[in-house]
């Protein structure tokens, strides 16, 4: 008996430590999550914007795999899993529009995937420059709504409107653009779209 528990516990303890994130029920295209990446970019980002999250991505559902549209290293879709995982300790929200309806709209559908199509395998832009040739996450996502449904997914702001005073901040600022700093630069945060009255929570863990 005593090594039947015994493998019992070892068999739950590999189960806990291996364990993989299981995916929400009733996902939807277009719907986006947020987490907070590991880095010291993602850090200053959190400073400088006031908010936990410093990374997100787009949602959808293909071939039955659950995948996220994001501007990593480049603009690429992600298996949900591995997306999650890479945050930290697996936290993440996910928020829809309310309106569904402006995206179940089969313009607005082929507009979202042929705009998938133009951007993934571009570059991300460490240098947070409003233009198409590379992304950032958050931009990305805006992009991709203005496009597809013409709504404005969070307020723009220029760059010189956060808070750049932290020392962290200045250090990362400095890295990219030395004494010269865009502070006109139009930019979207991702915090920006996490708060947008035009989405509603759908799902949260941790």
């Amino acid at each position: 008996m005593a090594l039947t528990v015994f493998t019992y516990l070892i068999l739950f303890l590999v189960g806990l430590f291996t364990s993989t994130p299981q995916e929400p029920q009733g996902l939807r295209d277009g719907d986006i999550i947020f987490q907070q990446s590991q880095s010291s970019t993602a850090q200053a980002i959190q400073i400088a914007t006031h908010s936990r999250y410093s990374h997100m991505g787009m949602i959808f559902l293909m071939e039955e795999d659950t995948l996220v549209f994001e501007a990593g290293n480049k603009v690429t879709l992600t298996p949900f899993r591995e997306f999650v995982n890479r945050g930290a300790e697996g936290h993440y929200v996910i928020k829809r529009l309310k309106n569904t309806a402006a995206l179940d709209d089969p313009m607005s559908k082929a507009t979202m995937k042929a705009t998938l199509k133009l951007y993934e395998g571009r570059e991300y832009d460490i240098f947070f420059e409003w233009t198409d040739d590379r992304l950032y996450c958050s931009e990305l996502i805006w992009k991709m709504y203005k496009k597809s449904t013409g709504l404005d997914i969070g307020e723009l702001r220029n760059l010189g409107d956060f808070d750049l005073t932290h020392p962290l901040v200045k250090q990362k600022l400095n890295e990219y653009f030395g004494e010269d700093i865009p502070m006109e630069e139009k930019v979207i945060s991702p915090e920006s779209i996490f708060q947008s009255p035009l989405l509603e929570l759908v799902e949260e863990r941790n």
